[in-house]
């Protein structure tokens, strides 16, 4: 069974920065894609930050690009997200998501994510 653990969300002021981090456990980690999801008090959780298993492809929403860095570290099963210049429409739980398939393409499906970390808080002051 796989666990993620996501910490380092909290209270910052806009311009400001932040580093999430989603620690996993179970099986393979290098072997899958990771993804970062956002979801706002009263809206539908929605695609963020992706990076493949092998750490090579990286992919944004637009909303974030320029901003936002996704990276990992296989040889420590942890996945990062660097917030910058985050802006109050940012506030939201910001989730880490393992890919089901093996090894495979891209996507930004949540469907295509079968374990979902408890969420980090993130709240972005203006």
């Amino acid at each position: 069974q796989v666990q993620l653990v996501e910490s380092g969300g909290g209270l910052v002021q806009a311009g400001g920065s932040l580093r999430l981090i989603c620690a996993a456990s179970g099986r393979t980690f290098s072997s899958y894609a990771m993804g970062w999801f956002r979801q706002a008090a009263g809206k539908e959780r929605e695609f963020t930050a992706y990076i493949s298993w092998s750490g090579l492809i990286t992919y944004y929403a637009d909303s974030v690009k320029g901003r936002f860095t996704i990276s990992r570290d296989n040889a420590n099963n942890t996945v990062y997200l660097q917030m910058n210049n985050l802006k109050p429409e940012g506030t939201a739980v910001y989730y880490c998501a393992q890919d089901r398939r093996f090894r495979a393409p891209i996507t930004t499906e949540l469907g295509n994510y079968d374990f979902w970390g408890q969420g980090t808080q993130v709240t972005v002051s203006s």
